[in-house]
Protein backbone atom coordinates (compact mmCIF):
# COMPACT_ATOMS: atom_id res chain seq x y z
CA UNK A 1 0.00 0.00 0.00
CA UNK A 2 2.88 2.33 0.91
CA UNK A 3 4.67 1.43 -2.16
CA UNK A 4 1.80 2.67 -4.38
CA UNK A 5 1.63 6.26 -2.85
CA UNK A 6 5.41 6.32 -3.08
CA UNK A 7 5.02 5.72 -6.16
CA UNK A 8 2.50 8.62 -7.08
CA UNK A 9 4.11 10.97 -5.19
CA UNK A 10 7.12 10.27 -6.97
CA UNK A 11 5.26 11.02 -10.23
CA UNK A 12 3.77 14.57 -8.85
CA UNK A 13 7.61 15.40 -8.04
CA UNK A 14 8.49 14.48 -11.88
CA UNK A 15 5.75 16.49 -12.94
CA UNK A 16 6.54 19.55 -10.92
CA UNK A 17 10.43 19.55 -11.55
CA UNK A 18 9.69 19.10 -15.58
CA UNK A 19 11.52 21.86 -17.86
CA UNK A 20 11.13 20.61 -21.11
CA UNK A 21 13.33 22.98 -23.57
CA UNK A 22 12.10 22.46 -27.08
CA UNK A 23 9.48 21.37 -28.48
CA UNK A 24 9.46 18.27 -29.37
CA UNK A 25 10.19 17.97 -25.15
CA UNK A 26 7.06 19.69 -24.30
CA UNK A 27 5.23 17.16 -27.20
CA UNK A 28 6.79 14.12 -25.07
CA UNK A 29 5.66 15.26 -21.40
CA UNK A 30 2.42 15.58 -22.73
CA UNK A 31 1.99 12.38 -24.33
CA UNK A 32 3.34 11.12 -20.98
CA UNK A 33 1.15 12.40 -18.66
CA UNK A 34 -1.99 13.71 -20.89
CA UNK A 35 -1.67 11.37 -23.60
CA UNK A 36 -4.52 8.70 -24.28
CA UNK A 37 -2.03 6.29 -22.84
CA UNK A 38 -0.33 8.57 -20.09
CA UNK A 39 1.07 6.81 -16.89
CA UNK A 40 -1.73 8.27 -14.83
CA UNK A 41 -4.23 5.14 -16.08
CA UNK A 42 -1.73 2.50 -14.54
CA UNK A 43 -1.75 4.87 -10.96
CA UNK A 44 -5.45 5.30 -11.17
CA UNK A 45 -6.02 1.37 -11.82
CA UNK A 46 -4.25 1.24 -8.63
CA UNK A 47 -6.86 2.41 -6.40
CA UNK A 48 -8.37 -1.65 -6.22
CA UNK A 49 -5.64 -2.62 -4.10
CA UNK A 50 -6.06 0.15 -1.38
CA UNK A 51 -8.31 -0.79 1.61
CA UNK A 52 -11.45 1.56 1.67
CA UNK A 53 -10.10 3.62 4.27
CA UNK A 54 -7.21 5.21 2.33
CA UNK A 55 -8.93 5.27 -1.16
CA UNK A 56 -10.33 8.80 -0.42
CA UNK A 57 -7.28 9.86 0.05
CA UNK A 58 -5.65 8.71 -2.92
CA UNK A 59 -8.18 9.43 -4.40
CA UNK A 60 -7.50 13.16 -3.90
CA UNK A 61 -3.74 12.72 -4.45
CA UNK A 62 -5.07 11.56 -7.84
CA UNK A 63 -6.76 14.44 -8.62
CA UNK A 64 -3.53 16.59 -7.53
CA UNK A 65 -1.47 14.65 -9.46
CA UNK A 66 -3.62 15.01 -13.36
CA UNK A 67 -4.01 19.01 -12.24
CA UNK A 68 -0.85 19.59 -11.78
CA UNK A 69 0.40 17.82 -14.98
CA UNK A 70 -2.65 19.90 -16.70
CA UNK A 71 -1.24 23.07 -15.05
CA UNK A 72 2.49 22.39 -15.69
CA UNK A 73 1.51 21.71 -19.29
CA UNK A 74 -0.46 24.71 -19.94
CA UNK A 75 2.23 27.36 -17.94
CA UNK A 76 4.89 25.57 -20.51
CA UNK A 77 3.05 26.19 -23.62
CA UNK A 78 1.86 29.53 -22.83
CA UNK A 79 5.23 30.96 -21.74
CA UNK A 80 7.34 29.61 -25.02
CA UNK A 81 9.13 26.70 -22.32
CA UNK A 82 9.08 24.08 -24.92
CA UNK A 83 10.77 26.67 -27.99
CA UNK A 84 13.30 28.20 -26.49
CA UNK A 85 15.53 28.82 -29.35
CA UNK A 86 11.76 30.57 -31.07
CA UNK A 87 11.63 32.42 -28.43
CA UNK A 88 14.95 34.14 -28.15
CA UNK A 89 15.19 34.80 -32.35
CA UNK A 90 15.65 38.13 -32.71
CA UNK A 91 14.37 39.26 -36.07
CA UNK A 92 16.94 40.84 -38.89
CA UNK A 93 15.86 44.98 -38.33
CA UNK A 94 18.27 45.64 -41.63
CA UNK A 95 15.99 43.69 -43.86
CA UNK A 96 13.77 45.97 -46.49
CA UNK A 97 10.16 45.91 -45.73
CA UNK A 98 7.07 44.29 -47.67
CA UNK A 99 6.64 46.72 -50.39
CA UNK A 100 2.70 47.72 -50.65
CA UNK A 101 1.09 47.95 -54.24
CA UNK A 102 0.21 51.46 -55.78
CA UNK A 103 -3.12 52.35 -56.70
CA UNK A 104 -4.16 53.70 -60.42
CA UNK A 105 -6.21 55.89 -61.92
CA UNK A 106 -9.58 54.76 -63.23
CA UNK A 107 -9.73 54.97 -67.25
CA UNK A 108 -12.22 56.88 -67.33
CA UNK A 109 -10.17 59.32 -64.87
CA UNK A 110 -7.80 58.99 -67.41
CA UNK A 111 -9.57 59.60 -70.34
CA UNK A 112 -11.74 62.70 -68.51
CA UNK A 113 -8.10 64.29 -67.66
CA UNK A 114 -7.05 63.48 -70.95
CA UNK A 115 -10.20 65.68 -72.29
CA UNK A 116 -9.72 68.33 -70.15
CA UNK A 117 -6.16 69.10 -71.30
CA UNK A 118 -6.83 68.80 -74.88
CA UNK A 119 -9.68 71.19 -75.04
CA UNK A 120 -7.32 73.03 -72.46
CA UNK A 121 -5.04 73.87 -74.92
CA UNK A 122 -7.46 75.69 -77.45
CA UNK A 123 -8.93 77.94 -74.47
CA UNK A 124 -11.43 75.96 -72.42
CA UNK A 125 -11.93 76.64 -68.85
CA UNK A 126 -14.07 73.53 -66.35
CA UNK A 127 -16.89 74.18 -65.34
CA UNK A 128 -19.31 71.99 -62.71
CA UNK A 129 -22.57 71.91 -61.34
CA UNK A 130 -25.36 69.94 -59.33
CA UNK A 131 -25.78 66.26 -60.02
CA UNK A 132 -29.35 67.34 -57.98
CA UNK A 133 -30.94 69.52 -60.76
CA UNK A 134 -34.37 71.28 -60.77
CA UNK A 135 -36.69 71.06 -64.19
CA UNK A 136 -35.91 74.64 -65.39
CA UNK A 137 -32.11 73.97 -65.53
CA UNK A 138 -32.53 70.49 -66.92
CA UNK A 139 -34.98 70.72 -69.51
CA UNK A 140 -37.24 74.13 -69.52
CA UNK A 141 -34.41 76.18 -69.90
CA UNK A 142 -32.75 73.91 -73.12
CA UNK A 143 -36.20 73.63 -74.96
CA UNK A 144 -37.08 71.02 -73.83
CA UNK A 145 -41.09 70.46 -73.87
CA UNK A 146 -43.47 69.37 -70.96
CA UNK A 147 -44.63 66.14 -73.65
CA UNK A 148 -40.58 65.25 -75.05
CA UNK A 149 -40.05 61.82 -74.10
CA UNK A 150 -36.83 62.68 -71.80
CA UNK A 151 -39.25 63.71 -69.59
CA UNK A 152 -40.82 60.38 -68.80
CA UNK A 153 -40.34 58.53 -65.50
CA UNK A 154 -38.93 55.69 -67.71
CA UNK A 155 -36.33 58.13 -68.41
CA UNK A 156 -35.13 60.48 -66.00
CA UNK A 157 -34.99 60.03 -62.00
CA UNK A 158 -37.55 61.93 -60.31
CA UNK A 159 -36.56 62.67 -56.39
CA UNK A 160 -39.87 64.62 -56.19
CA UNK A 161 -43.54 63.85 -56.75
CA UNK A 162 -44.12 66.85 -58.16
CA UNK A 163 -41.60 66.19 -60.81
CA UNK A 164 -39.35 69.44 -59.78
CA UNK A 165 -36.40 67.54 -58.46
CA UNK A 166 -33.95 64.98 -60.38
CA UNK A 167 -30.52 63.50 -60.91
CA UNK A 168 -29.76 65.33 -64.02
CA UNK A 169 -29.83 63.45 -67.29
CA UNK A 170 -26.83 65.32 -68.64
CA UNK A 171 -24.55 67.70 -67.83
CA UNK A 172 -25.86 70.48 -70.40
CA UNK A 173 -27.50 72.22 -67.24
CA UNK A 174 -24.24 73.35 -66.17
CA UNK A 175 -24.22 75.46 -69.75
CA UNK A 176 -27.15 76.79 -68.72
CA UNK A 177 -25.94 77.92 -64.98
CA UNK A 178 -23.03 79.70 -66.98
CA UNK A 179 -25.10 81.38 -68.88
CA UNK A 180 -27.12 82.73 -66.45
CA UNK A 181 -24.45 84.02 -63.77
CA UNK A 182 -21.78 84.86 -66.28
CA UNK A 183 -20.88 86.86 -69.56
CA UNK A 184 -20.58 86.26 -72.79
CA UNK A 185 -17.94 85.07 -74.24
CA UNK A 186 -17.91 81.64 -72.50
CA UNK A 187 -15.74 79.37 -73.22
CA UNK A 188 -16.07 75.77 -71.07
CA UNK A 189 -16.49 72.22 -70.75
CA UNK A 190 -18.71 70.59 -68.42
CA UNK A 191 -17.41 67.02 -67.40
CA UNK A 192 -19.22 65.38 -64.65
CA UNK A 193 -21.78 62.11 -63.51
CA UNK A 194 -25.01 62.06 -65.33
CA UNK A 195 -28.25 59.27 -64.33
CA UNK A 196 -30.63 58.02 -67.03
CA UNK A 197 -32.92 55.33 -65.91
CA UNK A 198 -32.05 52.55 -68.24
CA UNK A 199 -31.34 49.05 -68.16
CA UNK A 200 -27.77 48.30 -67.08
CA UNK A 201 -26.39 46.18 -69.71
CA UNK A 202 -22.70 46.18 -71.94
CA UNK A 203 -23.83 48.97 -73.76
CA UNK A 204 -26.02 51.42 -71.46
CA UNK A 205 -25.60 52.09 -67.50
CA UNK A 206 -27.74 54.30 -65.62
CA UNK A 207 -25.15 55.91 -64.40
CA UNK A 208 -21.97 57.68 -66.88
CA UNK A 209 -20.02 60.14 -67.45
CA UNK A 210 -20.15 63.25 -70.03
CA UNK A 211 -17.90 65.93 -71.17
CA UNK A 212 -20.11 69.12 -72.65
CA UNK A 213 -18.32 71.98 -74.55
CA UNK A 214 -19.99 75.48 -74.57
CA UNK A 215 -18.49 78.25 -76.70
CA UNK A 216 -20.85 81.99 -76.88
CA UNK A 217 -19.65 84.69 -78.47
CA UNK A 218 -20.11 87.02 -81.49
CA UNK A 219 -19.56 85.73 -84.78
CA UNK A 220 -19.16 81.45 -83.65
CA UNK A 221 -20.12 79.59 -86.94
CA UNK A 222 -20.57 76.15 -87.35
CA UNK A 223 -17.12 76.25 -89.05
CA UNK A 224 -15.76 77.33 -85.69
CA UNK A 225 -17.42 73.99 -83.91
CA UNK A 226 -15.88 71.63 -86.66
CA UNK A 227 -12.40 72.73 -86.10
CA UNK A 228 -12.69 72.27 -82.17
CA UNK A 229 -13.81 68.56 -82.82
CA UNK A 230 -11.67 67.55 -85.60
CA UNK A 231 -8.70 69.07 -83.24
CA UNK A 232 -10.32 67.01 -80.36
CA UNK A 233 -10.81 63.63 -82.63
CA UNK A 234 -7.07 63.72 -83.70
CA UNK A 235 -5.65 64.71 -80.44
CA UNK A 236 -7.09 62.21 -78.64
CA UNK A 237 -7.24 58.90 -81.12
CA UNK A 238 -4.19 60.10 -83.63
CA UNK A 239 -3.66 62.86 -86.41
CA UNK A 240 -4.80 60.14 -89.41
CA UNK A 241 -8.59 60.38 -87.36
CA UNK A 242 -11.19 61.76 -89.63
CA UNK A 243 -14.31 63.22 -88.55
CA UNK A 244 -17.50 63.47 -90.10
CA UNK A 245 -21.07 65.28 -89.26
CA UNK A 246 -24.46 63.21 -89.83
CA UNK A 247 -27.77 65.64 -89.50
CA UNK A 248 -29.85 65.09 -86.47
CA UNK A 249 -32.10 67.11 -83.79
CA UNK A 250 -31.64 68.12 -80.32
CA UNK A 251 -33.86 70.37 -78.01
CA UNK A 252 -31.07 72.94 -77.32
CA UNK A 253 -29.49 73.25 -80.66
CA UNK A 254 -29.97 73.97 -84.65
CA UNK A 255 -28.75 72.87 -86.64
CA UNK A 256 -27.40 69.57 -84.95
CA UNK A 257 -25.53 67.09 -85.68
CA UNK A 258 -24.31 64.00 -84.62
CA UNK A 259 -20.49 63.33 -84.76
CA UNK A 260 -18.78 60.47 -85.77
CA UNK A 261 -14.87 59.54 -85.96
CA UNK A 262 -13.20 57.40 -88.75
CA UNK A 263 -12.67 53.83 -86.76
CA UNK A 264 -8.96 53.84 -85.62
CA UNK A 265 -9.26 49.85 -85.79
CA UNK A 266 -9.36 48.94 -89.16
CA UNK A 267 -8.85 52.06 -90.62
CA UNK A 268 -11.94 52.92 -92.22
CA UNK A 269 -12.24 49.33 -93.68
CA UNK A 270 -14.79 47.84 -91.55
CA UNK A 271 -14.58 45.70 -88.53
CA UNK A 272 -17.00 44.70 -85.38
CA UNK A 273 -16.32 48.15 -83.49
CA UNK A 274 -17.31 50.14 -86.23
CA UNK A 275 -19.71 47.51 -87.35
CA UNK A 276 -18.39 47.66 -90.88
CA UNK A 277 -19.40 50.84 -91.55
CA UNK A 278 -16.23 52.51 -90.94
CA UNK A 279 -17.50 55.12 -88.87
CA UNK A 280 -18.28 55.16 -85.27
CA UNK A 281 -20.25 57.64 -83.40
CA UNK A 282 -18.84 59.93 -80.28
CA UNK A 283 -20.91 62.59 -79.48
CA UNK A 284 -24.17 65.09 -80.41
CA UNK A 285 -23.16 68.67 -81.16
CA UNK A 286 -24.69 72.34 -82.78
CA UNK A 287 -25.41 75.73 -82.67
CA UNK A 288 -27.25 76.95 -79.54
CA UNK A 289 -30.60 77.69 -79.83
CA UNK A 290 -31.41 81.61 -79.80
CA UNK A 291 -34.25 80.39 -77.61
CA UNK A 292 -32.21 78.47 -75.24
CA UNK A 293 -29.74 82.33 -75.34
CA UNK A 294 -33.05 83.99 -74.46
CA UNK A 295 -33.86 81.99 -71.45
CA UNK A 296 -30.54 82.53 -69.77
CA UNK A 297 -30.54 86.99 -70.61
CA UNK A 298 -28.30 86.45 -73.53
CA UNK A 299 -28.78 88.42 -76.84
CA UNK A 300 -29.07 86.24 -79.88
CA UNK A 301 -28.66 89.10 -82.05
CA UNK A 302 -25.40 89.65 -80.90
CA UNK A 303 -23.95 86.26 -79.88
CA UNK A 304 -24.42 83.12 -80.65
CA UNK A 305 -22.13 79.62 -80.14
CA UNK A 306 -21.78 75.92 -80.15
CA UNK A 307 -22.20 73.44 -77.83
CA UNK A 308 -21.06 69.66 -78.18
CA UNK A 309 -21.22 66.51 -75.67
CA UNK A 310 -19.88 63.51 -75.75
CA UNK A 311 -19.89 60.50 -73.35
CA UNK A 312 -16.46 59.97 -71.02
CA UNK A 313 -17.19 55.79 -71.10
CA UNK A 314 -17.76 55.92 -75.33
CA UNK A 315 -14.23 57.25 -75.90
CA UNK A 316 -13.05 55.17 -73.18
CA UNK A 317 -14.02 52.37 -74.47
CA UNK A 318 -12.67 52.78 -78.07
CA UNK A 319 -9.56 54.69 -77.08
CA UNK A 320 -8.55 50.94 -74.82
CA UNK A 321 -10.86 48.82 -76.73
CA UNK A 322 -12.96 47.77 -73.96
CA UNK A 323 -16.20 45.57 -74.56
CA UNK A 324 -18.57 45.94 -71.80
CA UNK A 325 -19.89 49.58 -70.05
CA UNK A 326 -20.03 47.42 -66.78
CA UNK A 327 -16.52 47.06 -66.10
CA UNK A 328 -16.18 50.03 -65.42
CA UNK A 329 -17.97 50.20 -62.64
CA UNK A 330 -17.02 46.60 -61.22
CA UNK A 331 -13.65 47.75 -59.32
CA UNK A 332 -12.17 44.46 -60.50
CA UNK A 333 -8.37 44.73 -59.78
CA UNK A 334 -7.58 42.53 -63.01
CA UNK A 335 -9.09 45.61 -65.17
CA UNK A 336 -7.55 48.38 -63.26
CA UNK A 337 -4.23 46.93 -63.01
CA UNK A 338 -3.17 47.49 -66.46
CA UNK A 339 -3.61 51.47 -65.78
CA UNK A 340 -0.80 51.76 -63.45
CA UNK A 341 1.28 53.14 -66.28
CA UNK A 342 -0.86 55.74 -66.04
CA UNK A 343 0.33 57.36 -63.06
Amino acid sequence: MQEIFDKANAVLAAINDAKPATAEELEAFRIQYLGSKNVLKDLFGAMAQLPGDRKKEYGQLMNTLKAAAEAKYEELKNSGGGDRKAKTEIPDLSAPGYSLPLGSRHPISIVKNKMIEIFARIGFTVAEGPEVEDDWHNFTALGTPKDHPARDMQDTFYISEDKHWLLRTHTSSVQVRMMETQKPPLRMIMPGRVYRNETISARAHCTFHQVEGLYIDENVSFADLKQAMYYFAQEMFGRDTQIRFRPSFFPFTEPSAEMDISCFICGGTGCAVCKHSGWVEIGGCGMVDPHVLENCKIDPAKYSGYAFGMGIERITMLKYQINDLRLFFENDVRLLKQFESAL
